[in-house]
Order: C-alpha cells, then sequence, then structure tokens
C-alpha cells in the first residue's frame, strides 16, 4: 500500500474549502491511501476552526498545521516535515483538483519512473477577462521544456517521489518565500541534483482567476518577479557568468522593445511582447543588484 499526503498551503482565503471538497471527490489509486494537511501561513491560524469543522465530517483524513511566517516558503517546508509518506503532492488553495488528479499523476510516475510529476493547471476566466488575455492564456501553468527536458517545476500542481536522493534535505528557500520563485528554485535544485522531472497532461487543476488579476499591470508585475528568479536560475543552477548572462538578457529585451514598437496598433501582440521585455528587464534587474550572492552552492538551502 503506497501514501500520498496531500498539503495545501493557505493564507487567509476561504477558497480552500473548495480545494478541500475536491479533493474528498478524487479517485484514488489501486493500492493507494492518502492523508490530507492543510498548512496555514498566517500568523494567527485563522483558517483552523473552518478546516476542523471541515474534518468532522470528512471521509478522508484532514489535518490542520500551523506554520507561521507570511512566508510560503516555511509553509511549504512545514509540509515536508509534518509527512512521513513516501509521495506528497502540492495544491494550491485556490485550485480544485479534478476526480482523476492524483491517479493521472501516480501512473504518469509509475509509467515514466520519474521522481517529479507536474500538472497542468488550468486558467478559469470570468466573462469580463479582456479577449487577448483569454486567448494567449496567461494565468494558466504549464511545465517549460529546455534542451529536449524539464528542469524545473512549481509547486500548484506536483507528485514528488521523497525517495529521491536529489530531494534528501531540499527545502524551499525562506529568502524567497516572500518574494516568489522559491519552488522554481527547489524543482532545479532538485533536477540539477539528479532528480527527473515529468509531466502528466491529464492531471488537471483549475484555479479561478480573480478581478484583481485581469490588469496588464499585474501580468507586469509577475514577468518581472519571473525575470528575477530566471536570473537566479542561471547564477545557481547554469552556472552562467554574471555579465555575459545580462548581456544576453539586454540583447533579448531590446530584441521585444522592437517588437513592441512594431505590434503598437494590435493590443494583444503588443501586450505580449510588453510582458516579454518585462521579463528579460527582470533578469537584468537582479544580474544588476549589487547585493546578489556570488552563485551561491547548491547546499545552502539544506540543513
Amino acid at each position: 500500500m503506497s501514501r500520498v499526503s496531500i498539503a495545501v498551503c493557505t493564507y487567509r482565503r476561504e477558497s480552500v474549502l473548495e480545494t478541500l471538497q475536491s479533493l474528498m471527490e478524487i479517485t484514488l489509486p489501486k493500492g493507494v491511501e492518502t492523508d490530507i494537511m492543510v498548512i496555514d501561513n498566517d500568523v494567527t491560524p485563522s483558517a483552523r476552526d473552518r478546516v476542523e469543522t471541515f474534518a468532522e465530517t470528512a471521509p478522508r483524513p484532514v489535518r490542520f498545521v500551523h506554520a507561521p511566517a507570511g512566508n510560503i516558503s516555511v509553509a511549504r517546508n512545514a509540509a515536508l516535515t509534518a509527512s512521513d509518506a513516501r509521495f506528497l503532492a502540492f495544491l494550491d488553495d485556490d485550485e480544485v483538483a479534478s476526480r482523476t488528479w492524483l491517479s493521472a499523476l501516480m501512473a504518469a510516475r509509475d509509467h515514466s519512473g520519474v521522481d517529479i510529476v507536474l500538472g497542468p493547471v488550468a486558467a478559469v476566466y470570468p466573462d469580463a477577462a479582456p479577449d487577448w488575455m483569454r486567448e494567449e492564456n496567461l494565468h494558466a501553468t504549464l511545465p517549460v521544456e529546455a534542451r529536449g527536458e524539464i528542469r524545473t517545476g512549481y509547486s500548484g500542481n506536483v507528485l514528488v517521489d521523497r525517495a529521491c536522493k536529489a530531494l534528501d534535505g531540499l527545502r524551499f528557500d525562506p529568502a524567497l518565500g516572500e518574494t516568489g520563485g522559491e519552488d522554481t528554485i527547489f524543482f532545479a535544485m532538485a533536477h540539477d541534483a539528479g532528480g527527473r522531472i515529468g509531466f502528466a497532461a491529464d492531471a488537471l487543476v483549475t484555479e479561478a482567476v480573480l478581478p484583481s488579476r485581469l490588469s496588464l499591470k499585474w501580468l507586469s508585475a509577475r514577468r518581472l518577479r519571473s525575470g528575477r528568479t530566471h536570473a537566479r536560475l542561471l547564477l545557481q543552477i547554469e552556472r552562467r557568468t554574471r555579465w555575459g548572462a545580462l548581456l544576453t538578457a539586454v540583447a533579448k529585451a531590446g530584441y521585444c522593445a522592437v517588437a513592441m514598437a512594431l505590434w503598437l496598433p494590435v493590443t494583444r501582440r503588443r501586450n505580449v511582447a510588453a510582458l516579454r521585455f518585462l521579463f528579460h528587464v527582470g533578469v537584468c534587474l537582479e544580474l544588476l543588484q549589487s547585493d546578489s550572492p556570488p552563485e551561491p552552492a547548491l547546499d545552502e538551502v539544506r540543513p
């Protein structure tokens, strides 16, 4: 019998109850049992009452873990500590799992033998979403292949096999827990240490896009953060030289700026070019920071 712990990290969101309800309805693969942890990252245990009330009548085990700090890395690390199961899955507190979600993740792992399996996060747009944003599907989350393989991941829909030696002792970096990118770095480090990452296209979860996220301003801030995270990957994982990476990023930003100008009359193409430009600007900003760490060793976030 295999056991899978499912961790839902939450911070002041009532939508966590919808996430939990979806987990009550998933089909379990033969020979698999599961338990569910809700990791509350609020300074005070604001989710305790609603989670424990839900757990009283839930058909599957649900337990509450308080990991205060307002730092998502602290919450994710608390999940790693609180579970002794071989398999650990992560979902966000604003996501809804499809009925076959866990079965698909486990099937992909069994078929391919990988250590980490990612699933897609499909964005559910409200009617008010701009057409260009919906067409580009900018709020969805999918893995990106580089040189024919998936080299990093995300924590919104993932299953990890903790028997993998590359994951032994690895933790999410608290220094990134308030700004983002902690999961990107975590999975990139796991891959760099020999962990294999796969993808289960049918392990679907959905995420409703909030009205506050339907703006170019919100997407721009997100792309800048993504660019900063990418810069850390270039230095820490790919071990690029700072100035070499900077020259490449400047060239790419320049190309995107020209594209943005050329497509100025076409909303969709202009905005996409602008977001790509901001990504490379984020890379440049991170690389130019004088206090950026000098290519830290991979064991800096291992205990």
